[in-house]
């Protein structure tokens, strides 16, 4: 090793100027929520992926504009609970942050996040883990570029660049998802199709969108592409489907702008229907290209089963959907209740959801496109009664006006999912100081490998609020 990548050893590094791309001996004190290892180097706390808590380590320190980052070169001291991951581009890849641990400290790692965040307001229920937590996902995103020797390569992106990695075969998604992108990088060479440069704006291939029905085993593949202007479009439809007789549909979805978005607003089917249907919970839903379906289905239905658990319909309730999607939860409830009102910005979502409805037969169920906030105002208003709210935001949780119309509209009972708790968190403090008290608590593992956590959390309205 050279003098300028020379290791240095020290339980705590102290050094007023910072380095760049230098390795260093460290022991981690620490994983965080996100089960990265928290070491100390130059006075910062340092968040290194894939290193355990007392474990020592050569980690290789990167200066960033803003922050210092590191990442591990060899582990020299193991601690329990460390196991091998499935793929050897675990340490790497951004895509699985936990396949260095072990089931159980997992599991340890979320119950705990969850506590942090919504312990003060009770008890909060033992995770509800996967038996088999490998191959569950049913949406898979591959990006394609050029490699080493100009070679077509298609993957995921390392952590903290935009580098793209050679993934042949990911292990938290539909094995059938990796083949089929195996055939379509040999076509891309074969029939001299490019993939898209982001610098250049040059290449047609972006990314290629799979989803898959759980159950119904029906796959859709989205191609992902610079322009309309296919080339070899015939020849490669037709050697796909030779390939992969399995597919039901194939969409091109054009995407020319500079983002980091994968699907772009324009798109046109090229075989099939330009949908695929699967069933959760009894139900059939007709999922498109950019409908919002949980990828873990297996996962989802326990969570459904919980969220109508927690709810202890009687039958003659009237519920709220908010952020209702294709349609999913309202269907899978619609049985338990006497009406579901849904609620959805999206138009296609809307339109997905009606057409599911139809597709079940259900007649109890109506949907609306419009802002669940201002929808509840208006409810609130005209002085309408709901007993059950249902709502599972993104990420990002509600806005004030959403809240706002909760406590306007004053349903007993509000099922908050989430897969994002630390949002959820500051949203139910919201409503606990309007009025509400929380009930149970209940994490799921919803993204096993990975640091996410889909949790349902149960709040009833105050009685002496009525």
């Amino acid at each position: 090793m050279n003098k300028k990548n020379k290791v240095k050893t020290n339980k705590k590094i102290t050094r007023k100027a910072p380095i760049k791309n230098k390795r260093m001996v460290v022991e981690c004190q620490r994983i965080d929520d996100a089960g990265r290892g928290i070491v100390e180097i130059y006075d910062q706390e340092v968040p290194v992926p894939n290193l355990l808590a007392g474990e020592r380590a050569i980690i290789e320190v990167i200066k960033k504009p803003q922050h210092l980052t590191a990442k591990v070169v060899k582990i020299k001291k193991s601690a329990p609970g460390r196991v091998k991951p499935k793929c050897h581009l675990a340490a790497d890849c951004g895509g699985c942050q936990l396949q260095h641990m072990s089931a159980a400290m997992q599991q340890e790692l979320k119950e705990n996040a969850v506590k942090k965040l919504l312990g003060k307001y009770g008890p909060v229920n033992e995770i509800i883990t996967m038996d088999e937590p490998y191959d569950y996902r049913n949406k898979i995103h591959s990006t394609f570029t050029y490699g080493q020797g100009g070679k077509i390569i298609s993957g995921m992106y390392e952590q903290h660049s935009h580098w793209v990695l050679p993934v042949e075969r990911c292990y938290i998604q539909d094995p059938v998802a990796d083949q089929i992108i195996a055939t379509i990088r040999s076509l891309m060479v074969k029939l001299r199709i490019k993939p898209f440069n982001e610098d250049t704006g040059e290449g047609f291939m972006r990314h290629v969108l799979i989803r898959t029905g759980q159950q119904s085993r029906q796959i859709m593949v989205v191609l992902v592409a610079s322009s309309t202007e296919f080339p070899q479009r015939n020849n490669f439809i037709s050697a796909l489907l030779k390939k992969h007789s399995e597919i039901n549909t194939i969409v091109l979805n054009i995407n020319n702008s500079k983002t980091n978005l994968v699907l772009g607003q324009e798109q046109q089917v090229l075989y099939g229907e330009g949908f695929i249907q699967d069933t959760l919970c009894g139900c059939v839903f007709q999922i498109s290209a950019k409908s919002f379906y949980q990828v873990n289905p297996i996962q989802a239905e326990k969570l459904y089963r919980k969220v109508i658990e927690m709810a202890d319909f009687k039958g003659t309730e009237v519920v709220l959907d908010a952020y209702s999607g294709i349609g999913t939860i309202a269907l899978i409830i619609s049985s338990h209740v006497s009406r579901v009102i849904g609620v959805e910005l999206s138009r296609t979502a809307v339109k997905d959801a009606i057409k599911n409805a139809k597709l079940n037969q259900i007649e109890n169920v109506r949907f609306y496109r419009g802002d669940a906030g201002s929808t509840m105002l208006e409810m609130a208003k005209a002085r309408k009664s709901i007993d059950t709210v249902i709502l599972d935001p993104p990420r990002s949780g509600c806005d004030e006006r959403f809240l706002t119309a909760i406590q306007e509209l004053k349903p007993q009972k509000v099922i908050y999912i989430s897969c994002n708790p630390v949002t959820q968190a500051r949203d139910i403090a919201v409503l606990v100081k309007g009025g509400y008290q929380v009930g149970e608590i209940q994490p799921l593992d919803m993204f096993p490998q990975t640091h996410h956590i889909e949790v349902v959390v149960e709040l009833q309205r105050n009685e002496y609020m009525k």
